[in-house]
């Protein structure tokens, strides 16, 4: 398999571009009506093996893409999260889905500190972005917790013109003085 990018680590996570063996993992969150409802909504697997390949893709084409996130003590797939920045995409996100096994643990929080900490550092960012349902208040409880505030409504691309969403964030200097 081709190299594709870093491995981070946490203390109970560890962070890596994705792999084959994470695809099931995906699969069952992509086929969640909870844990999908606000990416777009349930999808069989095979859509859910499409949606998968955007990441890899990510990854070869730009440099960076979502990292799978696995549990260290488990050896399990909780999630995705990382930078995504598709074109004409509003801003430079950090994005973020997570498994229902992963919930209610920390783990978006700890996760997400550790791919802002590389996309500022790494890719160079300015700032960052998350693209958040109105309704996804747990989603946005994460965007807190990692530091960023609600900037208001924003715009995505076709094919989802029509999604409303809200355009959470903050800059380089907010996260560096918040980490000091």
């Amino acid at each position: 398999m081709t190299h594709l990018g870093p491995t981070l680590e946490t203390d109970r996570l560890i962070l890596r571009p994705p792999r084959a063996g994470d695809f099931d993992g995906f699969a069952e969150l992509q086929g969640n009506a909870d844990a999908s409802r606000f990416i777009g909504g349930p999808v069989t697997r095979a859509e859910a093996w499409r949606r998968f390949l955007w990441q890899p893709g990510a990854w070869f084409v730009q440099g960076f893409g979502m990292f799978g996130v696995i549990e260290k003590k488990s050896g399990l797939w909780m999630g995705q999260i990382g930078p995504w920045k598709p074109e004409c995409w509003p801003g430079n996100e950090i994005g973020y889905a997570f498994h229902p096994r992963a919930w209610g643990k920390g783990y978006a929080t700890e996760a997400g500190t550790a791919a802002i900490d590389w996309a500022f550092d790494t890719l160079g960012w300015d700032d960052i972005i998350h693209c958040i349902d109105p309704g996804n208040v747990a989603s946005q409880n994460v965007a807190r917790r990692l530091g960023s505030t609600m900037k208001g409504q924003g715009k995505l691309p076709p094919p989802h013109q029509d999604a409303v969403i809200d355009i959470w964030g903050q800059s380089r200097e907010q996260w560096r003085r918040r980490r000091a």
